[in-house]
């Protein structure tokens, strides 16, 4: 594998291949899930903003289509100050800004179409080993969710890591299901694999600014 470019992703080459996903049950199996490799991305894949269409994921040359656990370092745009945190649902990736001019990329999951949504937001707390309760609508959507799992239970889906997002039921968290990182898979939340989610839980404060896009994002 070739190392990981570390300039900006405007600079980046077009291509995407796509993968065919069915995003069930935080509980199913994983070898259910197994990631295959298909034919390149067909303009009908995408909606009007350019995003991926519902099951699709998109692995592109960011870094060599990889979607393993850890940060890419690269340049990113000097508008975000040191601290903040970018997200960008098109590209599937987190940006943490650690310096002017300057972000860590982590793969994420997305939000499946039926729940998308974009904004400017904070961090209101952070938690470790958090518990989840799922909502009325989730329950709703699928009944046979258990009603509550512990923190620190192996198929919680908020894994061992929580950043909450003020203004909303929404997070930033890790995940018993990491075969689903790079797929439209979440209900608004933004999923991360557990290594990092425990990397960015050390690294972002209560009050950071959260920026939440559907646009694909460029260095500069």
């Amino acid at each position: 594998m070739t190392q990981p470019m570390t300039t900006g992703l405007g600079g980046l080459a077009a291509l995407v291949l796509v993968v065919s996903f069915a995003a069930n049950s935080p509980f199913a199996d994983a070898a259910s899930h197994k990631r295959r490799m298909a034919k390149p991305v067909d303009p009908a894949a995408t909606d009007s903003t350019g995003s991926l269409s519902q099951g699709s994921v998109a692995f592109d040359l960011f870094n060599d289509g990889d979607m393993s656990a850890g940060a890419v370092s690269m340049s990113f745009s000097p508008k975000y100050n040191p601290g903040e945190i970018v997200v960008s649902f098109s590209d599937r990736r987190l940006y943490y800004v650690d310096g002017k001019g300057h972000a860590l990329a982590y793969p994420i999951a997305v939000p499946r179409e039926d729940a998308r949504w974009a904004g400017v937001t904070s961090i209101s707390d952070k938690r470790i080993n958090p518990a989840w309760t799922p909502t009325p609508h989730m329950l709703a959507k699928n009944p046979n969710l258990p009603s509550f799992v512990p923190g620190g239970h192996p198929m919680n889906p908020l894994g061992v890591r929580a950043m909450y997002l003020s203004g909303g039921e929404y997070r930033i968290h890790g995940t018993d299901a990491p075969w689903t990182i790079g797929t439209a898979a979440s209900s608004g939340c933004i999923r991360m694999f557990n290594a990092d989610a425990i990397d960015l839980y050390g690294r972002a404060k209560v009050g950071a600014r959260v920026t939440v896009t559907w646009d694909r994002l460029t260095a500069g």
